[in-house]
């Protein structure tokens, strides 16, 4: 589904983003991409939604080579995408639904089709009550779910999101997390950036961690798995 083969991304300047990257994310699983500020998550995301493009190596998403991808396929290889940004970037003179719909609006969905769509993400992420109103009326926790119906309005394969839970405070962090587990329930692949480690509770998903552009070991201990019975 994303496999990443020794792959370097420099900046103009020298600056090295990342250093001989090398993973696999196999088809319906979930992970987290943690590690410090700067230490090159967001330019990772980039690299797979083809925002960037490897200095060196090889960035599969779908069996497609992302770094070779002429710019009339991008917007094909992104129908298969959600991502939700660290800076929300919701229109904010726009209502919900219509911050919602903006996708289906520029992959030609019909419009009824479109309205079906854009309902069913809003009641999946809580918002179905508050289609009429404008994102600038809502709390920091429900702008965020708002991100999440729009990157998944289109029923993508793979949901990326960068520090989803950043600006948030535990009990709204634990409902977007939920909402993420529940796509992947569903066999959605899901790659989570974050520096926040409290949200690492599950020792099946695998973590990621990131350090001045390079893999390294977690370095953080998780909490034990529960041993209580049903």
């Amino acid at each position: 589904m994303i496999s990443f083969q020794q792959v370097c991304k420099r900046y103009p300047g020298g600056y090295e983003a990342l250093k001989s990257i090398s993973f696999d994310l196999k088809k319906g699983e979930m992970a987290f991409l943690t590690g410090h500020s700067g230490a090159g998550k967001s330019t990772l995301l980039k690299l797979i939604a083809a925002i960037e493009r490897p200095t060196s190596g090889i960035v599969l998403v779908n069996n497609q080579n992302v770094g070779v991808l002429k710019s009339a396929a991008i917007p094909y290889l992104r129908r298969h995408l959600g991502i939700i940004f660290q800076d929300h970037k919701l229109l904010f003179d726009r209502t919900v639904f219509d911050n919602v719909l903006l996708p289906l609006q520029i992959c030609g969905f019909d419009s009824r089709e479109s309205g079906k769509r854009v309902r069913a993400a809003l009641d999946k992420v809580g918002l179905l009550k508050q289609e009429k109103i404008n994102p600038i009326a809502l709390s920091g926790g429900e702008q965020q779910r708002l991100c999440i119906a729009r990157a998944i309005v289109n029923r993508p394969s793979i949901l990326l999101a960068d520090e989803p839970t950043g600006n948030l405070d535990a009990e709204y962090a634990q409902e977007i997390m939920k909402i993420f587990d529940s796509f992947h329930q569903v066999g959605v692949t899901l790659l989570i950036s974050t520096h926040d480690t409290s949200v690492l509770h599950d020792p099946k998903i695998r973590v990621i961690a990131l350090k001045h552009g390079e893999i390294q070991p977690p370095q953080y201990d998780l909490p034990p798995a529960s041993s209580g019975q049903a």
